[in-house]
């Protein structure tokens, strides 16, 4: 269910959503209760490091839409309610693989030396 509800959001802020707070969000996971009546969205926003008060707000006011749509779109006999959560992982990710480069670079500089 939570891949269904991920990618019906998804779709739903790409055409029908435009509020320029959350553009360019991405929703990265939905984790639904076992009851069906939560569901907490991860999203990260393309090109930022962090979370921006102004992305969490825009999708807070998105959220009543967003929960009509899932279930008009969906047909679920109940909408579970939507709670947005920022996935820090996703930044985490992103630095591990920024520190590998740079760890690769200076190996391939250091290699470049010795064979000079």
């Amino acid at each position: 269910m939570g891949d269904l509800i991920k990618a019906e959001l998804s779709r739903l802020l790409i055409r029908d959503v435009a509020d320029p707070a959350i553009q360019h969000v991405t929703i990265t996971g939905v984790k639904v209760s076992d009851d069906l009546r939560f569901a907490r969205v991860f999203f990260v926003r393309l090109g930022e490091e962090g979370c921006a008060d102004e992305t969490v707000g825009g999708l807070q006011r998105a959220s009543g839409f967003l929960k009509r749509e899932l279930g008009k779109n969906l047909k679920l006999r109940y909408v579970p309610e939507i709670e947005f959560s920022f996935d820090a992982s996703f930044d985490y990710g992103d630095r591990i693989e920024r520190l590998l480069a740079e760890i690769q670079e200076e190996e391939d500089a250091g290699d470049a030396g010795q064979n000079s």
